[in-house]
């Protein structure tokens, strides 16, 4: 049996790493980065990625769904756009005198949320069903979206002009939370020939379907997790809850989260069992977003990504055979 799930895991790694490098053929310099966005896709989470504007965030979103034959849509958040233009709208018709559903553009496999925090409050939180439950009620009928499911958000750091942060309810929904970062002088360097003439997304096509990613997200949910390293992850979060610097620490769901993220960014690595390195690169990933500081710690420049590394100096790891 254990042969069986080891040649599963060996297996759906090799596709995995097919997509991983379909999407190099654009994004340059940025592995880490990819592995980050399929683990969330594998986690059956969604994905917050924060930036300044031009370095890769949507070309990001764009080069997974292209490389996955499934679904895809884009959202480009402004002011004015209506909750209904991402759920949908019932729409009375004369000819037959009911009311038809309009599907709004979350009815896909993945979705682009492209600078999310450009909407409105009321808008942003139109997401919050779909994310959680991964279903839209519209005039109290409940319709299910697709499986596999992903939203990639993306957003201008906050000081940017025009901007409405996101509520904590909203940031919770987040699997995880990353940057891209800028490129290295060498890796700007290939962008410059690979983008100066011609989009370098137009060269790359589909390497596998939503039914293959769907068959990926239960072989994550097979990786096996030592009851140590379970209690390593717990004692990572209370202490959140515990630590003088944070006003608010995270919730369970913040839990499950690191859970989830690990066992898939194994199966990435192509293990069938989580480490507890797995555990600590996703802590400030998932974790970071979801606590808040203190007035105090902020005034003496602390951050979460600080604090978190803090936490995890002080917790031993775990020996694992």
């Amino acid at each position: 049996m254990e042969s069986k799930v080891r040649d599963e895991v060996k297996k759906t790694q090799e596709e995995i790493i097919g997509v991983i490098e379909n999407i190099e053929k654009v994004i340059e310099g940025k592995r880490k980065v990819i592995e980050y966005i399929l683990t969330a896709l594998l986690a059956e989470g969604h994905l917050l990625i924060e930036d300044v504007p031009g370095v890769g965030k949507t070309m990001l979103a764009k080069s997974l769904a292209k490389s996955i034959d499934c679904k895809f849509k884009r959202i480009q958040f402004t002011p004015d756009l209506l909750p209904s233009d991402i759920t949908g709208v019932s729409v009375y018709s004369q000819k037959t005198q009911d009311f038809n559903f309009r599907e709004g553009v979350v009815f896909a496999n993945i979705i682009l949320a492209d600078e999310i925090n450009r909407a409105s409050p009321k808008t942003q939180s139109s997401l919050l069903e779909c994310m959680e439950e991964k279903q839209v009620t519209v005039d109290g009928i409940t319709y299910k979206l697709n499986i596999p499911f992903l939203i990639v958000a993306t957003q201008n750091p906050i000081e940017y002009e025009g901007t409405y942060p996101l509520p904590e309810a909203q940031l919770d929904k987040f699997i995880m939370h990353i940057t891209m970062g800028y490129p290295t002088h060498s890796d700007e360097l290939v962008i410059l020939e690979k983008h100066g003439t011609h989009p370098a997304i137009d060269d790359i096509s589909p390497v596998c379907t939503g039914e293959d990613v769907s068959r990926w997200i239960e072989v994550t949910k097979t990786i096996f997790v030592n009851e140590s390293i379970k209690d390593y992850l717990v004692s990572i979060v209370e202490q959140t809850r515990k630590n003088d610097k944070l006003y608010l620490g995270s919730s369970p769901r913040g839990s499950l989260g690191l859970l989830k993220t690990s066992k898939a960014l194994a199966l990435i690595r192509g293990r069938d069992y989580v480490i507890p390195h797995d555990i600590k690169e996703m802590v400030t990933l998932v974790l970071a977003h979801r606590i808040i500081l203190t007035p105090e710690a902020r005034m003496h420049g602390e951050n979460a990504f600080d604090i978190l590394n803090e936490i995890l100096k002080k917790i031993p790891t775990p020996e694992v055979e």
